[in-house]
């Protein structure tokens, strides 16, 4: 597959989940203490069966499509701190990973009927720092170095 194709099938499912990842937490959360705590779980329950259904699909386009990419520069990442590229890449799919486990984790204990709003929004709040940083690395990836 080109490098055009993933770059572009990778970047419109970032937007895709790193927009709805803000969506969560910039609006939800400061439509929390003004709204109902039965409105609020009500919305939350139905984000988490909307989330079920389509992001799994995102995902799945996301990383099939980060890690094509990243096979290209496997060279570099068989040395991570030989550049500063290869040290911003390596900390970039570390993050990745980490996202990726708090989305199973939600997944998980949602389909358990574990998921509080407690959990919902430290989850939340931790994936958004992951991804905020992760947008900063993948730009910075190509203008920084040292």
């Amino acid at each position: 597959m080109s490098h055009f194709i993933l770059v572009t099938l990778h970047l419109f499912a970032a937007i895709t989940f790193v927009g709805t990842v803000f969506f969560e937490v910039l609006i939800l959360e400061a439509i929390r203490p003004r709204v109902g705590h039965e409105a609020m779980r009500a919305v939350e329950t139905e984000i988490g069966r909307r989330a079920r259904r389509l992001m799994p699909f995102v995902i799945a386009t996301l990383y099939g499509a980060g890690i094509a990419m990243a096979w290209q520069y496997r060279a570099a990442l068989a040395h991570p701190f030989a550049s500063s590229f290869a040290t911003m890449l390596t900390i970039k799919i570390i993050l990745a990973a980490s996202v990726l486990v708090h989305f199973i984790a939600a997944v998980t204990l949602g389909a358990r009927g574990k998921l509080r709003s407690r959990h919902f929004r430290l989850i939340h709040l931790s994936v958004f720092s992951h991804v905020v940083l992760i947008v900063l690395l993948a730009k910075a990836m190509f203008y920084v170095t040292w």
